[in-house]
């Protein structure tokens, strides 16, 4: 099953026209409806398919080869998969049949099996072509299911069918929807053929070239059948309280003091905290529903301040204790209906806080609609999103920095927030004197120091040129220091999202995300398998560096906590695990545990001044609070047995929330 990641602009192809043959099925890759990549499949003279892939997501991108040899049932006999990966890794993948054993060999993997019944080798590198060998399998199997390798079981379902027109021309394309891979069921849209015709998305689309102005009118049909599977999932995950509910002798997180307050009780009648006090004076009337929590910890629910959420993250956040996320970019329009779908609960997920993207225009622009390049358009776009409701604005790698100010003024004119990442040929410093209120990832305060050597950050050398030379730079230099002090004199906040750059550092090929080992086999089987694909590619004799550029990176944040900066735990990343792992890599950093569950609560609804209804356990603040099976101020890894959640005073079961995306029993 390919994944597909963001996108664009269009790669340059190595396909030649003499290699294609009459019968070339074309695609077209589209990011935010913006021209992102290709794929083209076709018949070679000895009648193996071959397909070609690739897309460039702002200088990162995969492109590869793929050729596939099928026995007369239609299973695979041979895959050979050459290229490279989406962060440019060599890829040489193979899988084949031989003598009733199926043998395959990746960058991450190696194993081999026997085969008694059809399966299906999931590459874990291909093109698109592989859903239409899958569909046809699965469509002929006993109940439309079959064993996949390595791992794993796939089944698909129709859903619908519909006759689109496009240039002079009609189509009919059947919608299905295929299970097996990841926590949610995945929609693809086939011809009558059962060729694949479509996997549409707002965040990346694959589509049949010359059909690209069906995508909004699939991804339209696709939102309504998803509302009625979400909305059957709120119905039977929401515990809605028909009365008071007591939280009774815990050990209360006091996100104010960073204190542990034990023997508390908590009441909550609606949606609303009523009573907060000691066992003994706390009072509740006969048959208010108690939840028993001596031994328990309970504590605000958490914030993750650095999500770009898609209706299917909510019960994921949940599950994780995290009950207000703030989305720093993603489709305009699309997110206002997930916001209030997430408010009203006709969907399940948390709080939702929204940020406007914003970039310049060009080769590589961010995933978002809003592009400018000039004052007017610049001014008029925050005006927009201002009117829409939207309280921040987020300013991406191709914004001219001569716009940043621009920007920044009349977003704070309305009231908006400022933050991002730092534009090319820009420094920190000169973003916060420009007017940013905050900075995204950690990488940027260290790009800050080599403007002359990495001018231009649009490009993977943001990350690059961090890794091969973050553990050199001195953070007890004047010149390092003098750029604390200025942050500190700008009230800077810092969202550091150092868990993105774990991976990318010290995550190697073959072996489980060090972020991830401690939940890696409760993950459906596609995720597991997703997390040996390891980090950036290392250059030879870099491997240490690497990993001391990391350690590099959390010293930094931790010498920014000492001096008084704000932090905001954001992820950037997996729902819900991801924010786990960051605030263990804080408490590694060196931060207090208790510091870090401030950061997590109070913290951030302090920067987004929302303090005075939610961050804290407090009368009269939302009932927005979770309770967790251990002491999470004394052992930061206990954030992960999270047992009860209550959003609103709307009660949730992670253990039921787990089961319902697939994920095994804590």
């Amino acid at each position: 099953m390919r994944a597909t990641l963001a996108a664009a602009a269009i790669c340059v192809s190595a396909v030649t026209a003499a290699a294609q043959t009459v019968d070339t099925i074309s695609y077209s890759l589209l990011m935010a409806g913006h021209p992102a990549g290709f794929e083209k499949d076709w018949h070679n003279p000895n009648g193996s398919w071959h397909a070609h892939y690739e897309y460039n997501d702002r200088g990162r991108g995969p492109s590869y080869d793929e050729t596939i040899t099928l026995a007369p049932d239609g299973t695979q006999l041979t895959v050979t998969t050459t290229g490279h990966d989406y962060l440019k890794t060599p890829v040489a993948e193979s899988y084949s049949v031989m003598n009733g054993t199926g043998t395959w060999k990746n960058s991450a993997e190696s194993g081999s099996a026997p085969i008694t019944v059809p399966v299906f080798y999931n590459s874990m590198d291909g093109a698109n072509i592989d859903n239409t060998i899958l569909a046809r399998l699965l469509l002929r199997a006993p109940g439309h299911s079959m064993k996949m390798l390595p791992a794993g079981e796939a089944h698909i379902d129709s859903v619908s069918s519909v006759t689109l027109h496009a240039n002079g021309a009609s189509r009919t394309v059947i919608q299905y929807s295929i299970t097996g891979f990841g926590f949610t069921p995945v929609s693809l849209w086939y011809d009558t053929d059962t060729t694949l015709f479509a996997i549409p998305n707002s965040w990346m689309t694959v589509i049949r070239k010359g059909w690209e102005s069906s995508a909004v009118e699939l991804i339209a049909i696709q939102t309504v059948g998803d509302s009625v599977r979400t909305a059957r999932l709120a119905a039977s995950l929401a515990h809605r309280p028909t009365g008071i509910v007591v939280f009774k002798d815990a050990d209360l997180f006091d996100a104010v003091t960073g204190k542990i307050v034990p023997h508390t009780t908590i009441v909550v009648q609606g949606d609303k905290i009523t009573a907060v006090g000691p066992n003994a004076k706390v009072q509740y009337p006969m048959g208010a529903q108690v939840i028993e929590a001596a031994g328990k910890t309970v504590m605000p629910g958490m914030w993750d301040m650095h999500v770009h959420t898609g209706d299917d993250d909510g019960l994921m956040f949940l599950q994780a204790g995290i009950t207000t996320v703030r989305d720093l970019g993603n489709d305009v329009d699309e997110s206002l209906v997930r916001q209030k779908r997430f408010g009203d609960g006709s969907l399940l997920g948390p709080r939702l806080i929204l940020a406007a993207l914003i970039d310049g225009p060009g080769p590589f622009a961010g995933p978002t609609k809003l592009l400018v390049d000039n004052p007017d358009s610049a001014r008029a776009i925050v005006d927009r999103v201002a009117k829409l409701g939207y309280v921040q604005i987020k300013i991406y790698s191709s914004v001219k920095p001569e716009l940043v100010p621009v920007i920044a003024a009349e977003a704070h004119r309305l009231g908006l927030r400022v933050s991002g990442h730092v534009p090319a040929f820009m420094t920190a410093t000169q973003a916060v004197k420009a007017g940013y209120d905050e900075i995204q990832h950690a990488n940027f305060l260290f790009l800050n120091f080599w403007i002359d050597s990495v001018p231009d950050t649009r490009t993977p050398a943001r990350f690059t040129a961090v890794a091969q030379k973050a553990a050199q730079l001195d953070l007890g230099s004047p010149t390092v220091q003098a750029f604390v002090a200025l942050l500190k004199a700008h009230h800077t906040v810092l969202d550091p999202t150092v868990n993105v750059f774990e991976n990318m550092f010290v995550a190697r090929k073959g072996t489980i995300d060090p972020g991830y080992t401690m939940v890696a086999d409760r993950l459906p089987s596609g995720v597991r398998r997703g997390l040996l694909a390891g980090g950036l590619p290392v250059p030879e004799g870099m491997d240490q560096r690497y990993k001391d550029s990391f350690a590099a990176m959390l010293r930094m944040v931790k010498m920014m906590h000492d001096n008084g900066l704000v932090i905001v735990a954001g992820t950037d990343g997996f729902p819900g695990f991801a924010y786990d792992r960051e605030l263990e890599l804080y408490v590694l950093a060196g931060i207090p545990a208790p510091d870090v569950l401030r950061i997590a609560t109070l913290g951030a609804a302090r920067v987004m001044k929302m303090d005075r209804s939610l961050g804290s356990v407090t009368v009269g603040k939302l009932a927005d609070l979770i309770v967790i099976d251990g002491h999470p101020a004394v052992n930061i890894s206990d954030v992960r047995k999270v047992s009860i959640v209550m959003k609103n005073g709307v009660l949730y079961s992670p253990a039921e929330l787990d089961r319902a995306v697939g994920i095994m029993p804590n």
